[in-house]
C-alpha cells in the first residue's frame, strides 16, 4: 500500500496536469450526481468548501444551493480548529490560512444536521480518506458526529487502498465523475 505522502505527491501532480476546462467538466459531472443524492435533496443547509488548486469546483453548486433556498456555510480555520460560517454570496470570501478561500467576519453556523461535503487528497473505494495532513475535517467530524457526509473527488484521486487509522473519519458516500461509492 502506498504511503499518505506518496498519495499526496501523486494526486498533486495529477491536479497540476489537468486543464482548467477538464476540472470544470469533471466538477460539473460530480455536482450533477451530488444534486441527485437523497441526503443532498433533503438538506436545508450544506456545509461546503471553497475549492482551491484544482479541487472539485464548488462555486456553481453553492450558487445552485442558494437558488434552491438552501443555506450554505464554508470553513474557516484558526489554529487547530475549523468552524463553518454561513455565506450568502461570495463577497465575504478572501484568501485565508494556506491561501485557501475563507469567509471573513461571518457568524458561525451551528446546524447540527447540515450535509457536510468533505474534500480530500485521496480515497479508496471503501471511502477511506487521505486528507491534507492537518486533521481539520477528522477533528471537526469527531466533535460533530451527526452530519451526513459526502466526499467529492476526481477519479484520479481514488486508489485501490489508502492508509487509514482509527482517528480517520470515513465519509458515508464518495462521488467522482464516473462513480458513487457507498456502504450500501
Amino acid at each position: 500500500m502506498e504511503t499518505k505522502a506518496s498519495i499526496r505527491k501523486q494526486v498533486f501532480a495529477s491536479r497540476r496536469a489537468v486543464t482548467d476546462e477538464e476540472v470544470r467538466e469533471k466538477s460539473e459531472a460530480i455536482i450533477e450526481k451530488l444534486l441527485m443524492q437523497p441526503s443532498f435533496q433533503k438538506a436545508d443547509c450544506i456545509f461546503a468548501y471553497m475549492d482551491f488548486n484544482h479541487e472539485v469546483m464548488t462555486r456553481s453548486m453553492i450558487e445552485r444551493c442558494w437558488a434552491m433556498g438552501k443555506r450554505v456555510a464554508v470553513p474557516r480555520t484558526a489554529g487547530d480548529t475549523m468552524d463553518f460560517y454561513e455565506i450568502r454570496d461570495f463577497s465575504t470570501i478572501a484568501p485565508g490560512t494556506f491561501g485557501v478561500p475563507e469567509p471573513q467576519n461571518q457568524d458561525i453556523c451551528n446546524v447540527a444536521d447540515a450535509l457536510l461535503l468533505v474534500p480530500g487528497v485521496g480515497f479508496d473505494k471503501k471511502r477511506h480518506r487521505v486528507g491534507y495532513g492537518k486533521g481539520f475535517y477528522d477533528r471537526y467530524q469527531s466533535h460533530h458526529p451527526h452530519h451526513p457526509t459526502i466526499a467529492i473527488a476526481f477519479d484520479f484521486q481514488v486508489f485501490d487502498q489508502v492508509p487509514f487509522d482509527t482517528l480517520d473519519v470515513t465519509p458515508q458516500c464518495l462521488i467522482t465523475e464516473t462513480a458513487i461509492y457507498t456502504d450500501r
